[in-house]
């Protein structure tokens, strides 16, 4: 076995001290929320306990926690059906090139080299000189979509340029219908690929703060909650909150990929099932 060169050992500790830069923050967080009761936000721990834990679920004398969080969820699951739905129709109109398309793909991901914060402000503006009301649902949903929807349709645009068109012509050839080819046969495909992009949205959403500051009206999003409480509140309780949102988004994670492995089995089950029933 040849020895490692000093190059290797010198990218190992940079990739080291990348790894420690990038979730350093978010240990520490998670080490803190188990401050014991007389705790405070700095090391060196004061005792360890989940009495910050059982805190958070008391009702607190400043911030609305669990309002702004089931806000976020629902707005999270919002964004995500709206940016799966579009992204895959729009995936199926670009197949085709058609006049302005080109103009209506740079328009798409414009918005992506935007800051996030100008979105917003126009968005606002855009819904209060209208005379609508700003509120989360609308306005927060509106801005929110010009962040996920254009990663949505370049993840469908990339996915379908490489799609193999002959199986949509083996469909039409047994007597499928346009809706039956894309339903039987194009979806179950591109599934895997539709857990990426509903992860995305909902994750994007979840956790966006810049797009939904000016948006989101009287009613705060979880983001915006945490960041209203970081002026109030000088408890480990924040550390606690940020801990289980961190494990509620690793479980989201979770629950797509095991989704994605399991769209996997079942379709290799179905092709191994095809192939005895040919023999």
């Amino acid at each position: 076995m040849e020895p490692r060169s000093r190059s290797f050992y010198v990218l190992t500790a940079f990739f080291i001290l990348f790894l420690a830069f990038l979730y350093g923050p978010t240990m520490t967080i998670g080490i803190l929320s188990f401050q014991g009761k007389g705790g405070g936000l700095t090391f060196p721990m004061r005792g360890v306990s989940l009495y910050w834990f059982r805190d958070l679920f008391e009702q607190q004398s400043v911030g609305d926690i669990w309002g702004s969080f089931r806000r976020s969820i629902a707005l999270g699951m919002m964004v995500m059906v709206t940016t799966v739905v579009v992204s895959v129709m729009g995936g199926l109109a670009f197949r085709k090139r058609f006049p302005g398309s080109s103009i209506l793909f740079y328009l798409i991901i414009t918005s992506l080299v935007i800051p996030s914060i100008l979105i917003s402000l126009g968005v606002g503006l855009l819904f209060s000189q209208s005379g609508l009301t700003v509120h989360w649902a609308t306005s927060g949903f509106g801005s929110q979509l010009t962040w996920t929807l254009p990663f949505g349709l370049l993840i469908m645009f990339a996915v379908f340029n490489r799609f193999d068109k002959s199986y949509e012509e083996a469909a039409r050839d047994l007597g499928a219908t346009p809706w039956q080819t894309i339903q039987h046969v194009v979806l179950p495909i591109i599934a895997p690929s539709l857990i990426g992009v509903a992860l995305f949205g909902f994750t994007l959403s979840y956790d966006e703060f810049a797009r939904t500051l000016l948006t989101a009206g009287s009613y705060n999003t979880l983001p915006l909650e945490i960041y209203g409480m970081t002026t109030n509140v000088t408890s480990p309780v924040l550390y606690a909150l940020g801990t289980l949102t961190t494990l509620f988004s690793l479980a989201i994670i979770g629950v797509f990929l095991g989704l994605a492995l399991l769209g996997k089995r079942r379709r290799a089950k179905a092709g191994t099932d095809a192939g005895k029933g040919m023999v």
